[in-house]
């Protein structure tokens, strides 16, 4: 998942183009952070209360993002359409707000 496209397709949607490169960047910034708290918050009730701990054991040991993702893949069976799910709810929300 592409989460730079998804935002820079939502910043587009959004009409950011016409707003300085600065300010366009902070606003992008912000709801990159927003919409991977959405999809973290998503996965940990999807793991549950033990997979959160094996989740949180291997980034405390620094594993690899291969490692995370293949964790994530293999906990999660749908774990790409769950993201996608979630990323076009959040532009969903975002569109009503702002547009």
């Amino acid at each position: 998942m592409d989460y730079a496209a998804i935002l820079d397709q939502l910043a587009d949607e959004l009409g950011f183009g016409a707003l300085d490169e600065a300010r366009k960047n902070e606003l992008v910034a912000k709801m990159g952070e927003a919409l991977l708290k959405r999809i973290l918050l998503e996965t940990f009730d999807r793991l549950g209360e033990k997979g959160t701990q094996e989740y949180d054991e291997l980034i405390d040991r620094n594993g690899s993002q291969e490692e995370i993702t293949a964790f994530l893949k293999g906990r999660i069976p749908d774990y790409e359409d769950m993201i996608a799910k979630v990323a076009a709810e959040f532009k969903d929300q975002m569109k009503q707000e702002f547009v």
